[in-house]
């Protein structure tokens, strides 16, 4: 019998000795492989906090404390763990459970996360609310990826020097070090610290010497040697004990450690500091952890076709002007910009999982006389709408925005759907929005972009299949595919556009036009088709959306035009196939032409 099936409730690893955990941790990682294998998800990072998550529920009771993981993509080793195990197979798939935390799927999902940056600051209002309650439950945060750096995570750090209690973060550090002290002392020390027998000990040196010079002199002679073995007392100064560095991979000495340092945060609130190997149990993963952050089935690149293309032309431009950046938030794999890193790397800038940085570094590069490309996902771009609104567009700033993953996502699901940044960008001003749907047409739109000297988005999802001749951007913003006498067809990206192509070729008399500028509005065109049936084709929320600016010109030029909108429904998206995801929010040719039999 595998170690694994005695996992038949939440807490029956408290239940296993040592060697039968050791055993555990590689059944948990070799069911994270095959179903990543089958389903595609974030390999990596789960591979390597296995032990940590399994000496977590040694040591914790999570149906009463809580544990919240930032990022949530971390969480798999958890769900195993949770009541989840046997639907582990299902995840990310239609009707499954999710790749990130959800509250709504468990009750050992303390907190939604699937943006980084979250964990710190919901333990705190966790902490308060259990305080005002009068209940006593211990509040983990895990944090790991880069994402502490993030800053609402070092906002929440330092909203007081006075931590509550039973509180404990542990940074799961995989590539990210804080601390260069990794030395047996230093660890010795660490460790200790943590003890019941060091608290003790500095309690009885009140007990007996009270608050006298003598016992402060020695507390505080403690508190020196550490700090000088360690040379930072950073997460001291902002209300936390700091332990670490500790073998996250290692069972018997974390589950020790975490047993002592959960004691020692009845007193004040831990930080642990754990080291874990990314990809651990995989070599491959080991070895390129970036590569393997996020696959697809058969562990394949989720790297897109229009991520690829960005990287060739930023380097293709940067070597005729070198004032052109790149920037990324933390994934440049993902937007194709390591190549950028790779070939110029002068002009490449990674500010790690900090968007709200990025827009403002670039606003003051383009202040400064440089010409700023930020490539981010949809999902997170949204994050740093204050310095798009403010910093760039307000003040005019040429400044480009490379928005990858947009439209509907697939097996990520309702966290990093990218189906919000039509409705969040179209009304501000002085941003020009382009959608290419080729290759080509993103090379021309960067080009584009950057000679219009002013803050320019290009949003695109993370492929394409489409090759089409199309005119040059500054010839004409929009490119009518098909002539129609009784239907036009606006169709907004590849996938919109390929629909739109799928239903004119059923039905009679149906244009097309490929939406590619979605502001300014080609409105010589919209007064072109004001009298046939206009149905506009969008991944975006209808809310808001290219359609609502559609049926916004007409009604302020008071044109009794038939607009229907198409677009995403006023709902949160879960995780599924996109042609799933595309039949659900009724884009889809049956749908359209059915609508259009009774226009």
């Amino acid at each position: 019998m595998k170690i694994i099936d005695k996992i038949k409730a939440p807490n029956s690893v408290k239940q296993l000795n040592m060697d039968e955990l050791s055993c555990l941790a590689q059944e948990i990682r070799a069911q994270i492989l095959q179903v990543v294998k089958e389903n595609g998800g974030h390999l990596a990072s789960n591979l390597g906090i296995v032990e940590t998550t399994i000496a977590l529920h040694y040591c914790f009771d999570f149906s009463f404390d809580k544990l919240i993981f930032d990022v949530g993509h971390q969480c798999y080793a958890h769900k195993i763990l949770s009541g989840r195990k046997d639907e582990f197979s299902s995840i990310r798939t239609s009707g499954g459970i999710s790749g990130f935390p959800d509250r709504a799927e468990s009750e050992f999902d303390a907190f939604g996360t699937g943006h980084a940056g979250t964990s710190i600051a919901a333990s705190l209002g966790y902490l308060a609310a259990r305080d005002k309650a009068g209940e006593d439950y211990f509040v983990v945060s895990v944090v790991g990826d880069g994402a502490l750096v993030n800053g609402l995570n070092l906002e929440a750090l330092t909203h007081s020097n006075v931590k509550p209690k039973k509180h404990i973060v542990i940074l799961n550090d995989n590539g990210m070090s804080i601390s260069k002290n990794k030395n047996g002392f230093y660890r010795y020390l660490s460790k200790r610290t943590a003890k019941r027998g060091y608290l003790r000990g500095k309690r009885g040196l009140r007990k007996i010497f009270g608050d006298s010079f003598i016992s402060k002199a020695l507390i505080g002679f403690r508190d020196f040697i550490k700090r000088v073995v360690k040379k930072d007392d950073y997460f001291e100064s902002y209300g936390y004990k700091y332990v670490g560095v500790v073998d996250g991979n290692n069972l018997k000495e974390l589950i020790e450690i975490i047993n002592d340092v959960k004691y020692a945060s009845t007193e004040k609130a831990v930080f642990l500091h754990v080291k874990t190997t990314k990809g651990k149990g995989k070599k491959e993963a080991e070895e390129n952890a970036e590569t393997y952050h996020g696959v697809g089935a058969l562990y394949k690149s989720e790297a897109g076709n229009f991520s690829q293309t960005l990287g060739d032309k930023l380097c293709e431009l940067i070597k005729n002007d070198n004032k052109i950046v790149a920037i990324t938030a933390g994934m440049k794999d993902g937007t194709g910009l390591y190549k950028v890193e790779n070939l110029c790397r002068e002009n490449f800038v990674d500010v790690g999982i900090a968007e709200e940085f990025a827009l403002t570094y670039a606003a003051g590069m383009a202040a400064g006389g440089l010409k700023p490309v930020v490539a981010v996902y949809s999902t997170f771009m949204q994050r740093a709408y204050d310095q798009i609104l403010h910093d760039v567009c307000l003040q005019n700033l040429p400044v480009v925005l490379c928005i990858d993953r947009a439209g509907l996502v697939g097996k990520d699901g309702k966290t990093h759907q990218g189906v919000f940044d039509l409705s969040y960008l179209t009304h501000l001003p002085n941003l020009t929005i382009l959608a290419p749907t080729t290759t080509a047409e993103l090379e021309d739109a960067l080009e584009y972009a950057l000679s219009l000297s002013k803050p320019v988005a290009i949003r695109y999802p993370k492929s394409t299949s489409f090759l089409q001749d199309a005119p040059k951007f500054i010839d004409a913003p929009w490119n009518r595919i098909k002539e129609g006498e009784k239907t036009t067809i606006l169709a907004v990206g590849p996938n919109m556009l390929s629909l739109a192509k799928e239903v004119a070729g059923e039905v009679d008399g149906v244009g097309i036009i490929n939406a590619r500028t979605v502001k300014p509005l080609c409105t010589k065109t919209l007064d072109k088709i004001k009298s046939t049936t206009i149905i506009t084709l969008e991944e975006n929320s209808v809310i808001g959306g290219f359609g609502a600016l559609v049926g916004g010109y007409y009604a302020k030029e008071n044109i009794n035009a038939k607009v229907i909108n198409f677009g995403v429904k006023d709902q949160f998206i879960a995780h599924g196939t996109i042609d799933e995801q595309l039949k659900e929010n009724g884009l889809t040719k049956e749908q359209i032409i059915k609508v259009l039999n009774k226009a």
